[in-house]
C-alpha cells in the first residue's frame, strides 16, 4: 500500500498472501476489488435454473446478471440486463461519450472508466516529432478529456501512453472481467479470459450511470483448437482462417469461445491479437479460457495476485465440461498455414503461399510501397521479438527492407522495452522508421507522401482492418493484412510474389540464403521497462473541477437533446441515398482528418455517407436532392431536407454499419434530420447505437424488396403507434407515377428500446427516469 500511495508503477504481492484475500483490479485502483464471490453466486444460480453446462462464455455474460434469478436466457433472442465491471474509451470516442455523460447530470461515474489518447495521433516523421505535434494540435481536446475525467472520476492516459486496447491488457484485464469499451477492438481484452466488448458511447454512459447494460443474449460459437503452432504460422493466422470461413458478418449476435488442446501453443498475447481481430467477423466478443499462459502474463505485468485469485476460481474461468456451442469450428494448429488476407475486406484469405499468383492474376499491385507493423493488433513483446529475428538474418546478408517500413509501439511499455532489448535498433537498421505509441495508419492517421491519392499500390500491414481508403484515404491502395514477421519478410523482398516458407532471397555477397522462421520470447527475460509514467489519477473529489468547452470552439461542442416523437406515423420520407454495395462505418463517418471534429457533431456532421456509393449514379458523395432535382454532397442535401422541415431515410445493402464502434455514425444521420435505416441486414454495434439515438433500424422482411425501394420514391412507416418487440412495421412505397406497394419491414427493439425511441434518444430517457425518481 504505502508502493502505490508513493506512486510506484510497479509492484508485486506474493500469491500466498491473497489467498481470498480483496485483490485490487488493477493497481491504479487500489479500492476497486475483484469480486468472484458475486460471479460465482450467480453463475451457480443461473447453473440451476438452466440445468445444463455452461460454457466459458456464459459463465462470465450470466454472472454479470442484473438479476440472474429472474432474467430471461435464450440464446439470440432475449435481452440481457448487465452489470460490467469497467468503462474504458478512447480519446476519439471519448469525448462524444464524456458530452454526454455532462448532459446526464451526474456527478460521478459509478464504475471503474478510463480514457486512453491514441487516435488522435498522426503520423508523420517519427515517434516524438509525431507526438509533440499532436499534442500542439490537440491541446483543446486533450485538456477537455483530462479535467473532464478529474471532474467525474475517470482515470486518464495521457498522449503517449500506447494504444487503449494494450493498455487494457497491461493493466485492466483479467480473468473474468466484463469490460465495455468505446472501441471496436475492445475484444482484444479476451486474451486474458476477459469478457471484453466493443460499444458506443451511448452504451458507456449507461454503465457509467450505474444503468443496467442491455445486450441481446449472444449464441456462443465454439473454435476447437489441435496441435500446435510452429514455424513461420502465428497466432494471427488462426483469426485469418476464422475470418475466411465466418466472413465478416459470420459472428454476428455471437461470442466467439477458444478451446481445445491447441490454446496452451499460444501465447497469452497471441490470443489477445486472436480475440481483438474477432471484431472483423462481427463477433459480439471472443475469449479464451484461464491457462497458464495468462498466468504467466499476470505475473510478467505485476499482477501475480490476480493469477492467485484466479486459481482459486479456475472451475469458473473455463468452459464446462460437455457444454453446448451454437455452432463448432475446428483447426489444427499442426496443418495451418500462414496467411494473408485482402485486399479491401479483412476476410478475403489466402495462404501466403498463395498470394503472389492470385495477385498477378487479379491485377493487384505486387510490389510492396510500404510494410507496416505493430498497432493494437500485434504490437506485443513477442511480435516485436519475431518482427526483429527475421529483420536480424537480413541484415546478417546485408539486405535492408526495399519497401518502406514503420513500426508501431502498442504502449509506452513496450516501447521502453523493445528499446532496451534491441529490437528497436534493428527494426530501424533494416530500414524501419518507429512511429508514436499510438493508432496511426491503422486508423488513417498516416501524412503519406509516397503516393499520390488514385495511384494503384500494394501496402500489407499486421493491422486488423482494410476497407478501401482506410490508411490512407486512397481508394487505389490495396491493404493486405498478415502477421508482423511476415510483413516483415515481404517488406524485405519487396513483393507479394516473395513465400519465406520456400523462396529463397540473395545477399549482398551474390550468394542465395533462406529467412529461417522467427523464434523469440513472449515475454521479455527481465521486467518490463514501464518507460514514461503518463497516467493521471482522478481526484478524490472532483465536484470541484471546472470543464471548459467554449460556445466558439470548432473541435468541441456541447450537446442539445434530440426532439421527441411526435406520436405519428412516419409520413412521405425522402429517400436521402440508397447504398450500393459494403457500407462500412467509414463510409458513413470517415476517420482520418475528420477525426479532430470528433467532439463536435455539427462539424463532423459535414463527412455523413460521403464515402457511400449512391446506387442511382454509382458515386460517391453525389446524391439527388428530391427538392432541387439537382445533385451534390451528400450531407449538404441532407442539411437542405433538415432546413425545410423534411424527414429523410436512407436504404441500405448487407452487414450495414461494420466495421468501428463510433456512434458518430448514428448521431450525424440524426442530428441532420434522418429518421429509418432500411438495410438487408446491420452489424451489431451500429444497429445499437442508431437505437441509442433515436433512430428506426428495420430491415427488409424479403431480402428481395431491396430492388422495389428507388432513390426517387417516397416513404412511410406505419404502425409505429402500435410499434412493439415482435411486431413487424409496415413500409408504403410511393412512386412518383402516384403507384405505391407495400413491404414488411422486421426490427430487433424490446421494450426499453422502444421507449429510446419516444423519448427521442436513450439519453433523454435516462433523464426522463431521474427527474421520476427525483
Amino acid at each position: 500500500q504505502h508502493a502505490l500511495n508513493s506512486g510506484v508503477r510497479r509492484y508485486h504481492v506474493a500469491p500466498v498472501l491473497c489467498q481470498r484475500a480483496k485483490v485490487a483490479m488493477s493497481h491504479f485502483e487500489p479500492n476497486e476489488y475483484i469480486n468472484y464471490e458475486k460471479l460465482e453466486k450467480n453463475i451457480n444460480i443461473v447453473r440451476k435454473r438452466l440445468d445444463r453446462p455452461l460454457t466459458l462464455s456464459e459463465k462470465i455474460v450470466y454472472g454479470h446478471l442484473d438479476d440472474p434469478a429472474k432474467q430471461e436466457i435464450e440464446r439470440g433472442k432475449t435481452y440481457l440486463r448487465l452489470r460490467p465491471d469497467r468503462v474504458a474509451m478512447q480519446d476519439a470516442t471519448a469525448q462524444m461519450a464524456m458530452l454526454q455523460f455532462i448532459s446526464s447530470g451526474l456527478p460521478k461515474v459509478a464504475v471503474p472508466s478510463t480514457i486512453h489518447c491514441d487516435h488522435l495521433i498522426e503520423a508523420q516523421s517519427g515517434g516524438e516529432k509525431d507526438l509533440q505535434r499532436a499534442k500542439d494540435i490537440n491541446q483543446e481536446v486533450y485538456n477537455f478529456l483530462a479535467t473532464a475525467g478529474a471532474k467525474y472520476g475517470v482515470g486518464f492516459w495521457k498522449p503517449g501512453s500506447g494504444i487503449i486496447h494494450q493498455i487494457i491488457l497491461e493493466n485492466y484485464s483479467y480473468p473474468g472481467v466484463m469490460l465495455i469499451g468505446t472501441d471496436s477492438h475492445t475484444p482484444n481484452g479476451g486474451g486474458l479470459g476477459g469478457i471484453c466488448i466493443g460499444v458506443g458511447g451511448a452504451d458507456a454512459v449507461d454503465v457509467m450511470a450505474g444503468i443496467p447494460w442491455e445486450l441481446k443474449c449472444p449464441k456462443v460459437i465454439g473454435v476447437k483448437l489441435t496441435g500446435k503452432l510452429s514455424g513461420w504460422t502465428s497466432p494471427k493466422d488462426v483469426i485469418l482462417k476464422v475470418a475466411g470461413i465466418l466472413t465478416v458478418k459470420g459472428g454476428t449476435g455471437a461470442i466467439i469461445e477458444y478451446h481445445g488442446p491447441g490454446v496452451d501453443s499460444i501465447s497469452c498475447t497471441g490470443m489477445a491479437t486472436i480475440c481483438n481481430m474477432g471484431a472483423e467477423i462481427g463477433a459480439t466478443t471472443s475469449i479464451f479460457p484461464y491457462n497458464e499462459r495468462m498466468k504467466k502474463y499476470l505475473g510478467k505485468t505485476g499482477r501475480a495476485d490476480i493469477a492467485a485469485l484466479a486459481d482459486e476460481f479456475k472451475q469458473h474461468l473455463v468452459p464446462d465440461s460437455g457444454c453446448q456451442y451454437d455452432q463448432v469450428i475446428e483447426i489444427n494448429l499442426s496443418e495451418l498455414k500462414p496467411h494473408i488476407n485482402g485486399p479491401f475486406t479483412p476476410d478475403l484469405a489466402h495462404p501466403v503461399s498463395d498470394i503472389g499468383a492470385v495477385a498477378e492474376k487479379e491485377g493487384w499491385p505486387v510490389d510492396i510501397r510500404v510494410g507496416l507493423i505493430g498497432s493494437c493488433t500485434n504490437s506485443s513483446y513477442e511480435d516485436m521479438g519475431r518482427s526483429a529475428a527475421v529483420a536480424k538474418q537480413a541484415l546478417a546478408h546485408g539486405l535492408k527492407c526495399k519497401s518502406k517500413f514503420t513500426i508501431t509501439p502498442g504502449s509506452e511499455q513496450i516501447r521502453a522495452t523493445i528499446e532496451r532489448d534491441g529490437y528497436a535498433k534493428i527494426l530501424r537498421e533494416v530500414g524501419g522508421l518507429v512511429l508514436a505509441n499510438a493508432c496511426g495508419p491503422c486508423i488513417g492517421q498516416w501524412d503519406r507522401k509516397d503516393i499520390k491519392k488514385g495511384e494503384k499500390n500494394t501496402i500489407v500491414t499486421s493491422y486488423n482492418r482494410n476497407f478501401t481508403g482506410r490508411n490512407d484515404a486512397n481508394p487505389e491502395t490495396h491493404a493486405f493484412v498478415t502477421s508482423p514477421e511476415i510483413v516483415t519478410a515481404l517488406s524485405i523482398a519487396g513483393t507479394l510474389k516473395f513465400n519465406p516458407e520456400t523462396d529463397y532471397l540473395t545477399g549482398t555477397d551474390g550468394k542465395k540464403f533462406k529467412l529461417e522462421a522467427p523464434d523469440a520470447d513472449e515475454l521479455p527475460k527481465l521486467e518490463f521497462d514501464p518507460g514514461q509514467d503518463t497516467y493521471q489519477y482522478p481526484p478524490k473529489d472532483g465536484s470541484g473541477q471546472h470543464v471548459d468547452v467554449s460556445p466558439t470552439s470548432q473541435r468541441l461542442q456541447l450537446l442539445e437533446p434530440f426532439d421527441k416523437w411526435d406520436g405519428k406515423d412516419l409520413e412521405d420520407m425522402l429517400i436521402l441515398i440508397k447504398v450500393k454495395g459494403k457500407c462500412t462505418t467509414d463510409h458513413i463517418s470517415a476517420a482520418g482528418p475528420w477525426l479532430k471534429f470528433r467532439g463536435h457533431l455539427d462539424n463532423i456532421s459535414n463527412n455523413l455517407l460521403i464515402g457511400a456509393i449512391n446506387i442511382e449514379n454509382g458515386k460517391a458523395n453525389s446524391v439527388r436532392n428530391a427538392l432541387t432535382q439537382e445533385f451534390g454532397p451528400v450531407p449538404d442535401t441532407a442539411r437542405y431536407y433538415k432546413k425545410m422541415g423534411v424527414k429523410w431515410a436512407v436504404i441500405g445493402d448487407e452487414n450495414y454499419g461494420e466495421g468501428s464502434s463510433r456512434e458518430h455514425a448514428a448521431l450525424e444521420p440524426r442530428h441532420l434530420g434522418g429518421r429509418v435505416i432500411i438495410t438487408k441486414s446491420f452489424a451489431r454495434i451500429h444497429e445499437t447505437n442508431l437505437k441509442k439515438q433515436g433512430l428506426l433500424p428495420l430491415t427488409f422482411a424479403d431480402p428481395a424488396d431491396y430492388n422495389k425501394i428507388h432513390p426517387v420514391d417516397k416513404l412511410s412507416i406505419v404502425g409505429l403507434k402500435d410499434f412493439a418487440p415482435g411486431k413487424p412495421l409496415k413500409c408504403i412505397i410511393k412512386h412518383p407515377n402516384g403507384s405505391q406497394e407495400t413491404i414488411m419491414l422486421n426490427h430487433t427493439f424490446n421494450e426499453s428500446q422502444i421507449e429510446w425511441f419516444q423519448a427521442g434518444s436513450a439519453l433523454n430517457r435516462m433523464k426522463e427516469l431521474q427527474q421520476k425518481s427525483s
